[in-house]
């Protein structure tokens, strides 16, 4: 049995959520493959663009960015002073 027919006998059996992981996959193995830019290409959310604008207009000011630790002490504000447990 080649390996195609393995692979196909076993996601046959697998229920249809997983059937669409494995696809899921193998496009992000073929994407990777073919063209690697296309990763990072298709992702770039409108969200994504105005973030990096927000962040740029920030750092032109002058004003300094948060640290890991700042910003989860801003989050914590923001929320009521509540801080994140290590858990």
């Amino acid at each position: 049995m080649s390996v195609e027919q393995e692979l196909l006998a076993k996601w046959r059996f697998l229920p249809p959520d997983k059937q669409q992981q494995v696809m899921e996959f193998v496009e992000f193995l073929h994407l990777k493959t073919v063209d690697p830019s296309a990763l990072t290409r298709t992702h770039k959310t409108n969200l994504g663009k105005r973030l990096r604008q927000i962040r740029a207009q920030i750092v032109a000011s002058g004003e300094p960015l948060l640290n890991h630790q700042e910003l989860e002490k801003e989050i914590a504000n923001r929320r009521g002073g509540l801080l994140p447990t290590d858990e």
